[in-house]
């Protein structure tokens, strides 16, 4: 059996679903701070639980024939973490710290990590694995503190690993069954088609003073399916394989401005954008463009789905639940 912590939250359910397409036995712990109960697929045994509470951990262990875990419960606002950085240390560092405990004394040595570009800082590079990890930010070093204590955990118990560092993820379910739903909404492309949609007043663009083409921030876009196959791409290779100790970038290796976003998300819908420049937000670097050459390689893995049909399907989940997870039950199998 397969444990998702935070598998209710946008990245996680699809990372569920793609589980049990699979075929795999799934339980999911979530406090449902984030997340839905609602993108939680039916065959997937769900608990509430935090992971900063060991006893939630401990329980879960103690009644399920746990195999390996994929870890995604975090926060992971960058701007949050700049004005409250307590919270990030707490849940993303002291909440892994507690799962790598608990999952050493049941043994269990089987762990994907949902890391993020955020551990590399300012870059005007194409980001491979090689790079110097600066972060920036309180949100990227709690996730190269969590990255840390897994190598430690590798070295003293011969825990095995995947660490996925991925970038800026979009879209929604092929299907429609599930797509991206927060509360506040702070990333961009939902933030867009929000906008088109009538359901904000505008478009709100943190600088247009960058040293990039257009002035905007430039960012690798991947789809959450091609993501959450990476996932389980990266669990197969750890089941097949002894002493995996594995980082891997997951992007699409194509940088977009967040002016050329706005177009194609114009294109899409067919409606013209009102967009407001402010300034810069603190902890934003220029360029993040991912190198997905080792997972390629190594994993057999490749992205998909270009930037159109990224939006595409989140504009079909848009449209289709403008509300969104208020108005649906728990998704069946596909």
């Amino acid at each position: 059996m397969i444990f998702v912590t935070g598998g209710a939250g946008y990245i996680g359910s699809h990372v569920v679903k793609e589980l049990i397409n699979k075929d795999y036995e799934v339980v999911v712990l979530d406090n449902l701070s984030e997340g839905h109960r609602e993108a939680v697929h039916v065959k997937a045994k769900f608990i509430k639980g935090d992971i900063r509470n060991e006893q939630d951990l401990i329980s879960v262990f103690s009644q399920f024939p746990i195999s390996a875990v994929i870890h995604f419960a975090a926060h992971c606002y960058i701007g949050e973490s700049v004005i409250n950085p307590a919270i990030y240390y707490e849940n993303n560092v002291q909440g892994t710290l507690n799962l790598l405990k608990v999952m050493k004394n049941y043994q269990i040595t089987k762990l994907v990590f949902s890391s993020s570009c955020a551990v590399y800082g300012k870059t005007n590079n194409v980001i491979s694995e090689k790079l110097d990890t600066k972060p920036i930010n309180p949100y990227g070093w709690s996730k190269l503190m969590c990255e840390q204590m897994i190598k430690d955990f590798y070295k003293a118990f011969s825990l095995n690993y995947v660490i996925l560092r991925y970038f800026n993820v979009t879209g929604a379910d092929i299907k429609g069954q599930i797509g991206e739903d927060h509360n506040p909404e702070t990333h961009l492309i939902p933030n867009i088609l929000e906008h088109l949609l009538g359901k904000k007043e505008k478009i709100q663009v943190f600088g247009n003073d960058y040293e990039t083409k257009d002035g905007t921030c430039i960012r690798d876009y991947i789809h959450v399916s091609d993501l959450a196959n990476a996932h389980v791409r990266a669990l197969e290779y750890m089941i097949e394989n002894k002493n995996t100790h594995k980082i891997y970038n997951v992007g699409n290796e194509q940088g977009y401005s967040v002016n050329e976003i706005i177009k194609v998300c114009e294109n899409i819908s067919k409606k013209k954008a009102t967009v407001e420049y402010v300034n810069r937000r603190e902890g934003d670097p220029p360029i993040l463009i991912a190198s997905s050459l080792q997972i390629r390689n190594e994993l057999n893995w490749e992205a998909k789905y270009d930037l159109k049909q990224m939006i595409e399907t989140a504009w079909n989940w848009f449209t289709a639940y403008p509300n969104g997870y208020s108005k649906i039950t728990n998704i069946e199998d596909e």
